[in-house]
């Protein structure tokens, strides 16, 4: 049985845990509304834009002038998978269910003979995919000091993918986050970044759901001015930083939602860990007084 000092020390040890996990939801809670505020207004124009990038892609399949990165080589044997985590940790299983759905994609690419490379956006995704796939991952990008997510860490990002495209490094990027539903919910989702992701794969606002399908009335007939080339390199680019752009703010929003529900609960089970060591603490106590009184007494009676 532990002495009262050792259940003292602990009972003060685990108090002052609690004090640290409460401050820490204090502070995700805080951040998480900005956060949010942030990704839930980059979903419409990066969800306006995969649309209009999809229909471009249907629209020029047969055609040669169009980018490579819109239609692909016409290969799909080698797929970049671009995991998106946080840089930290403590915020419960985000990092997990991300890494778990890349590498159930992985498994089921490589059960079909296909080669599968990794890009790692955040420490805590590398740090698992490396004890399994460390051959297969041929880069890392941090944002550990990196106050708060922007558009040139995207950017960043995304350069570094099309650098890869056009070196040949790969056939295929998929892109790997988790999707801010709410402060208990964060989805993982997979997007196809290059070749442009198929019309019936991307997800709309609610304003697109009143728009007619464009499966029913046909793919969509543009105009281009100048030149199409010229219009298309520019875009499909910046397309692939939008959506880049879109995930590490739904990945922040993502990270403050599950850090603040993963303190919250670090926080009561301190509590219930309190209540229960100084039970453990008055009965033990209680027990060291009531013999030490039957010590006194017997020894009185003694006399």
């Amino acid at each position: 049985m532990a002495s009262l000092k050792d259940l003292k020390n602990r009972i003060a040890s685990v108090k002052a845990t609690q004090k640290i996990t409460k401050a820490m939801q204090l502070v995700a809670a805080a951040k998480l509304r900005r956060a949010q505020d942030a990704a839930e207004a980059s979903r419409p124009y990066a969800e306006r834009m995969a649309h209009v990038l999809a229909n471009l892609a249907a629209s020029t399949v047969n055609d040669p002038d169009a980018p490579l990165l819109l239609t692909g080589r016409g290969e799909d044997k080698v797929h970049l998978l671009v995991v998106c985590t946080a840089d930290r940790g403590l915020c419960g299983g985000f990092n997990t269910s991300i890494v778990r759905k890349a590498v159930q994609d992985a498994l089921k690419l490589q059960a079909e003979g296909k080669t599968v490379r990794f890009l790692c956006v955040g420490r805590k995704g590398y740090d698992v995919l490396r004890r399994a796939y460390r051959d297969q991952i041929i880069g890392l990008i941090e944002f550990r000091n990196v106050r708060r997510i922007g558009y040139p860490q995207a950017q960043e990002v995304g350069e570094k993918i099309v650098g890869l495209f056009e070196t040949a490094d790969f056939d295929v990027a998929t892109l790997y986050y988790a999707e801010f539903k709410s402060v208990i919910s964060q989805k993982p989702t997979a997007l196809q970044l290059i070749p442009a992701a198929p019309a019936a794969t991307v997800e709309g606002t609610e304003e697109d759901d009143k728009a007619p399908d464009d499966a029913a009335t046909g793919p969509a007939v543009y105009e281009y001015e100048p030149e199409p080339a010229e219009i298309l390199d520019v875009l499909v680019p910046k397309n692939i930083t939008v959506q880049i752009f879109r995930a590490l703010l739904e990945n922040a929003a993502s990270e403050q939602g599950a850090r603040m529900t993963a303190m919250d609960n670090a926080t009561r089970n301190a509590g219930e860990m309190i209540d229960k060591l100084s039970m453990q603490y008055n009965r033990t106590r209680q027990a060291q007084i009531t013999k030490e009184l039957i010590e006194i007494i017997s020894g009185a009676e003694a006399l």
